[in-house]
């Protein structure tokens, strides 16, 4: 075995895992465009990087039609969708695999076109300024980022009731649990950080009241799951969609010691050196490291992401800074990811050309290791 402290057990929530190989939760904008459902290609390519006793934390699924910024990704707000999951569930669990969803709301990293002509929602109307970045429309152009709407303090309690039904609607998914989305700039990253908060009611100002959209939303979902398979995700280095908090240590040391007290079944982070959620190559030099700097701060099972190889990430469990690591772009091209890093195969190279949308190309065809031997 190559790296032990990688392919040890461990115990999340309610689950043993037979290795800390997670597969991160990764967009692929490939679902069934009229409904937004996972179709049977979805669960073609779960089930290909699935492992016995193995965690897969499946990509990011909008609560609702106003959660959504890109086209093809799959919903868990219709009876359509739930169906469409219950095949890759079914897929990964026929594997011997354990399956998360992350439960997903743009907020402002959105664009008119996907909800009928009406502005994207946000904490404040503070629009996507940093330099280069675009919004896709629903038909796939690149078009400029608009202003958003704010939304109106009585409409935070239906976000909060949008997260409470998608958690539901995962749980006759038949997920093992769930993931909710606190980071890459998105709807409660945006609450939660000051450059994209400046409400003045109970949602803004303080560090409290702009956690408090996060703390409701996590509340809510324990209702749901049980707080042992509920996990939440946040990247307090991060700059994807133009995010980012002047000094994230006090933000994210009160975010993380209260998510301690709620027995949750982990905590991911992101590392700021691959904070670019996939549309470029990031690699910051001398940057903080969040598993460091939080891993003091919370009791449970941490899971990092972001840039790591298999030696770093055992030398990160090793050293008792994460519990587990999560693994994306190399999940992508390796499918069997977990067996090549334990008996130390070699990667196949992943093709970014091919992240997002199309079929099966770059998708279902990297073969597994066995499949390039006898080629």
């Amino acid at each position: 075995m190559k790296f032990p402290a990688l392919f040890s057990p461990l115990q999340v929530g309610p689950y043993r895992l037979q290795h800390r190989v997670v597969m991160a939760p990764l967009t692929r904008m490939r679902a069934e465009r009229a409904t937004f459902a996972p179709r049977p290609l979805n669960a073609e390519y779960y089930a290909q990087r699935a492992s016995a006793g193995g965690l897969i934390i499946a990509e990011a699924a909008p609560v609702t039609s106003w959660g959504r910024g890109n086209p093809a990704t799959p919903g868990i707000y219709s009876d359509a969708q739930i169906a469409g999951w219950r095949q890759v569930v079914d897929a990964v669990h026929e594997k011997g695999g354990v399956i998360f969803l992350q439960l997903w709301h743009v907020g402002r990293v959105s664009h008119s076109s996907y909800h009928g002509g009406a502005l994207p929602v946000a904490p404040s109307a503070i629009p996507i300024k940093a330099e280069g970045m675009m919004a896709m429309s629903a038909d796939g152009k690149i078009v400029p980022y608009e202003t958003p709407r704010a939304l109106e303090t009585e409409e935070v309690a239906g976000v909060v009731e949008a997260f409470r039904q998608g958690a539901r609607n995962a749980l006759a998914a038949g997920f093992d649990g769930v993931e909710i989305h606190g980071a890459n700039g998105y709807l409660l990253e945006q609450f939660l950080q000051s450059r994209s908060n400046q409400r003045t009611d109970r949602y803004g100002g303080s560090i409290e009241n702009r956690a408090r959209l996060l703390m409701e939303i996590t509340q809510a979902v324990i209702e749901v799951w049980g707080a042992g398979r509920v996990g939440v995700r946040l990247s307090p280095y991060g700059i994807a969609n133009d995010s980012g908090e002047p000094d994230p240590m006090p933000l994210y040391s009160h975010v993380v010691k209260t998510l301690d007290r709620l027995d949750l079944a982990y905590v991911h982070f992101i590392e700021p050196r691959s904070s670019g959620a996939g549309r470029a190559e990031v690699n910051w030099q001398n940057v903080p490291s969040a598993m460091v700097l939080f891993r003091p701060m919370w009791s449970g099972v941490l899971i990092a992401a972001g840039g790591f190889t298999g030696e770093t990430a055992n030398a990160a469990i090793a050293e008792g800074h994460a519990d587990a690591v999560a693994f994306g772009r190399i999940f992508i091209s390796n499918p069997d990811l977990p067996r090549r890093l334990k008996h130390g195969f070699p990667l196949t190279p992943y093709n970014r050309a091919t992240f997002y949308g199309g079929e099966a190309k770059g998708y279902t065809d990297y073969p597994g290791y066995d499949e390039l031997e006898t080629a």
